[in-house]
């Protein structure tokens, strides 16, 4: 945990903006700008990068994957630029929910990794990056998108003891069981053999 260093107002401020920020859904509005169609009639109804991909337009995906990233990325930097490192937790945490649960959707987002991703490599980057690095190796062995969500965020408690960011530790597990949580249906799917791999449509 980090050093609390800020009034109780003041953190539920930036867990509000956090929310605000990560409840911005991204691949909705790209797919409508680029003329893809309702993210919800298509694949899985999900509204994440791994879903757009699904349309067949990469640019698009990647674009939500970028963008989905960067709210979460952004929530932390922001908080801790003007509030401290405990306010950026909280402010990263709460972008993770506001993806899942955005208020503009009736509070049925997406998944979260991206959005987690984007909080682990603003929070330590040397941590993001060892978390992005084991998603991309599962990605490119198993080909699903989920099981690599899963060993990357199941990853992500031991980059952050091994890299030496202690003080993210409690709000890395919450975000891992949070990530886990999201992803049950896709481990169902796994267990079955019926989870789609990468790019399927």
């Amino acid at each position: 945990m980090p050093v609390i260093e800020n009034t109780l107002a003041v953190l539920a401020l930036w867990g509000i903006v956090g929310y605000f920020i990560g409840s911005v859904p991204f691949g909705m509005v790209i797919a409508r700008v680029m003329g893809l169609g309702n993210l919800r009639d298509i694949g899985s109804g999900n509204i994440g990068a791994t879903n757009v991909l699904r349309t067949g337009n990469k640019g698009a995906a990647a674009l939500t994957l970028l963008f989905d990233g960067g709210k979460g990325a952004v929530a932390v930097l922001l908080a801790r630029a003007m509030a401290g490192e405990d306010a950026a937790q909280l402010a990263g945490l709460m972008a993770f929910l506001g993806h899942c649960f955005p208020i503009w959707l009736r509070f049925k987002g997406g998944k979260g990794v991206a959005t987690f991703l984007g909080v682990l490599l603003a929070l330590a980057w040397p941590v993001g990056l060892a978390t992005c690095a084991t998603w991309l190796a599962t990605a490119v062995i198993g080909r699903i998108s989920s099981q690599a969500a899963l060993f990357a965020a199941a990853s992500s408690t031991f980059w952050l003891l091994l890299l030496g960011h202690g003080t993210a530790l409690v709000m890395g597990a919450i975000l891992t069981l949070l990530v886990f949580a999201r992803h049950m249906e896709n481990i169902r799917r796994i267990k079955a053999g019926t989870e789609p791999k990468i790019g399927q449509k």
